[in-house]
């Protein structure tokens, strides 16, 4: 069955609103999505208007449990925690309703969905190396694990020998059978790759051959920084969408 997961859409009405039109075109029969529907971006309310019908599952991220006052910004940059004040600020009162809904992981046959790591979803892990990935896998059974957060998609797969562990960036990955995989999918509203177009991950995960792939999608840079810019967020905001970083 061809799926689709989105991430870390973080307000960004325009890079989301190119997502779905490509969505609409390629038709997977469910989308899901692993949190941070806000945060950063001038469009929080609308991101979520516009994406929660499409979604079969989705999970909470960090950013969508701090701007329902759920969680201190220490550990956020100024500017995220400036992002994060002003979206809790504005966030309608059903929309906040449905975030603080949202459970930190879900599970499908075959797959777990986790904003950040399986390990710990509540202690928002990034895992960007090897030996991170090699104790997230003790933390989940499934074939497929997706995560999001670190904004930098890559694939890290482990075969049926404890020591045939590794990753890559290659943008399509063949779901081998007797391996699993622990997959950071793309950002859809920040990437941070140095790939400023938008990205979600489409999967296909029918037996021996299943796959997974990094979609990327050009969007209206432009308009989404003038929202930030409009919304009285950071200027480096606006501008690193400019970058990918």
């Amino acid at each position: 069955m061809l799926r689709a997961a989105l991430t870390d859409i973080h307000g960004n009405l325009e890079a989301l609103e190119a997502v779905l039109a490509d969505l609409d075109v390629r038709q997977p029969a469910e989308v899901v999505c692993l949190g941070d529907f806000v945060g950063y971006g001038g469009a929080p309310n609308e991101c979520v208007d516009r994406v929660r019908p499409r979604l079969a599952a989705a999970v909470a991220g960090n950013h969508d449990v701090a701007a329902c006052g759920r969680l201190l910004l220490g550990g956020f940059s100024s500017n995220a925690a400036q992002a994060a004040r002003w979206t809790e600020s504005v966030l309608s009162p059903g929309n906040r309703a449905w975030l603080e809904s949202l459970p930190l992981e879900v599970t499908l046959p075959g797959a777990r969905l986790v904003h950040a790591s399986p390990a710990e979803p509540d202690a928002w892990h990034y895992v960007l190396s090897v030996a991170e990935a090699r104790l997230e896998f003790d933390a989940f059974a499934e074939r497929l694990c997706l995560i999001g957060h670190s904004h930098y998609p890559g694939a890290f797969r482990l075969g049926p020998r404890p020591d045939d562990l590794g990753y890559t960036r290659e943008p399509e990955v063949r779901l081998e059978p007797g391996c699993r995989f622990l997959v950071n999918v793309p950002s859809v509203g920040q990437p941070r790759d140095g790939d400023p177009r938008a990205g979600y991950l489409l999967w296909d995960d029918d037996g021996d051959d299943g796959w997974v792939r990094h979609v990327r999608i050009e969007y209206d840079v432009a308009a989404a920084r003038q929202r930030i810019l409009d919304a009285g967020l950071p200027r480096f905001l606006g501008d690193r969408l400019q970058w990918g970083e």
